[in-house]
């Protein structure tokens, strides 16, 4: 049996969740496929831009993320060795919200998730994406239920891929895993309780062969989290045979970085490390494909700038505003003419907003691992620790790429009608 819908978005992070919301609150029978079961721990720094603050409220889950959130981040740092310098964040335009926060994404992905179930959006979860047969205007999306093994096929004129990078859809992991080198970026995270590091400071960690981050979160969580390049890692635990790759990592950031052994002096970690990747950084919309992106699936940053969240979330908010306002003004939905105009102003939008971002980012992590320069980096801040308040406007921290207050009530306003048919069950 084939269920037919308005939109197909895959994966149910930031992004998909996002989307999902938007597009329901608009009037679209929307179907959200989601492999895991939520809550889940993610590897993520968990940090959000005040400049996402006004999309979070349109979202509808403002006054949650606000109760549930740890301190407002006011300040960030640079640490390498025993060297830290410190310098203001700059504060975002917005009278109730200037600040960034940081929450556990188990606690942000199921606030959003519960959202968009709560606007009408179809939850499938947990489901995975089997198969996708597109063409634009009619995709057709074979599912399976991870638990039951029960399969389904779902017909849409909108997919929207909102999976993880670390999270391939099944045509593109044989080429993910055809190629590992030693420059390759492995994320690790892990969570502690009774840390010492002040509230409201956001620290970036600069060493050999990676780069990392510290907050606290919410409830006084304490999130440390790192990139490590895999050839590093490799000689690391070679020097300590048998002991997980959490550990070796922990023991490093340890002996390396003075800010990490003063914050964890007398903190207990919470569970084992959480691993992930490789990362892999770069742009991965195409210009060729009948289908949208957002998210980490249209593109990624390095982490080292903390913009992840805000990619997804903004990027989620670009494309649902003009698929609606399209969509509105087409009168034969199943056209796929009105998706090529979306997908080519998305694209362009979408990259005049985050590729400066991206491409800062990746000089700053490249500048981070290198001994040599991280070192020169670090020189400089000290002598001009206001750039680092510079650096975090350049990195998208303060504006958001919309306009999002209103956005909810255009998306109302902006739909045709509701569809007259709601999405039967998969079965």
């Amino acid at each position: 049996m084939t269920t037919r819908l308005d939109a197909i978005i895959v994966g149910a992070g930031p992004a998909g969740a996002s989307a999902a919301i938007l597009l329901a609150s608009a009037g679209w029978s929307v179907a959200l496929i989601e492999k895991s079961i939520f809550p889940r721990r993610k590897v993520c720094g968990e940090c959000v831009a005040a400049s996402n603050f006004p999309l979070l409220e349109a979202l509808g889950i403002g006054p949650d993320f606000s109760a549930q959130a740890g301190p407002e981040l006011r300040q960030t740092a640079v640490m390498r060795g025993a060297h830290s310098v410190v310098a203001d964040l700059p504060p975002a335009p917005h009278a109730q919200h200037p600040w960034g926060r940081a929450l556990g994404r188990e606690i942000l992905d199921t606030l959003l998730l519960e959202r968009a179930r709560a606007v009408g959006a179809t939850v499938m979860q947990p489901w995975a994406v089997q198969k996708i047969s597109s063409a634009a205007g009619s995709h057709h999306c074979t599912v399976r239920d991870v638990v039951s093994g029960k399969w389904g096929d779902l017909q849409a004129p909108v997919v929207i891929l909102a999976h993880g990078s670390w999270e391939p859809l099944p045509a593109e992991r044989a080429v993910r895993q055809a190629v590992r080198r030693g420059s390759d970026l492995l994320a690790f995270k892990a969570t502690f309780h009774a840390a010492s590091l002040p509230a409201g400071l956001l620290p970036v960690l600069l060493f050999a062969g990676g780069y990392g981050g510290m907050v606290q979160a919410d409830h006084g969580i304490f999130t440390l989290a790192c990139c490590i390049r895999a050839d590093k890692l490799e000689a690391l635990r070679r020097s300590s045979p048998g002991k997980p790759a959490g550990d070796v990592v922990q023991d490093m950031l340890l002996r390396e970085c003075k800010g990490v052994s003063d914050a964890l002096r007398g903190a207990v970690r919470q569970g084992a490390w959480m691993a992930s990747g490789p990362l892999a950084p770069g742009v991965r919309l195409r210009s060729d494909e009948t289908i949208f992106r957002i998210g980490n699936a249209a593109g990624e940053a390095h982490p080292i700038i903390g913009e992840g969240m805000s990619m997804a979330l903004q990027s989620a908010g670009l494309l649902c505003a003009k698929l609606v306002q399209a969509r509105a003004a087409c009168p034969t939905p199943h056209e796929s003419t009105w998706q090529i105009a979306v997908h080519a102003d998305y694209a362009a939008q979408w990259r005049r907003q985050f590729v400066p971002r991206m491409r800062l980012a990746a000089v700053f992590a490249n500048l981070a691992m290198r001994p040599v320069t991280s070192a020169a980096l670090v020189a400089v801040l000290k002598r001009w620790p206001s750039l680092l308040t510079q650096g975090a406007v350049w990195a998208g921290k303060v504006n958001c790429t919309m306009d999002a207050t209103p956005v909810v009530d255009r998306f109302h306003a902006s739909a045709d009608t509701r569809l007259d048919r709601l999405p039967t069950s998969v079965s």
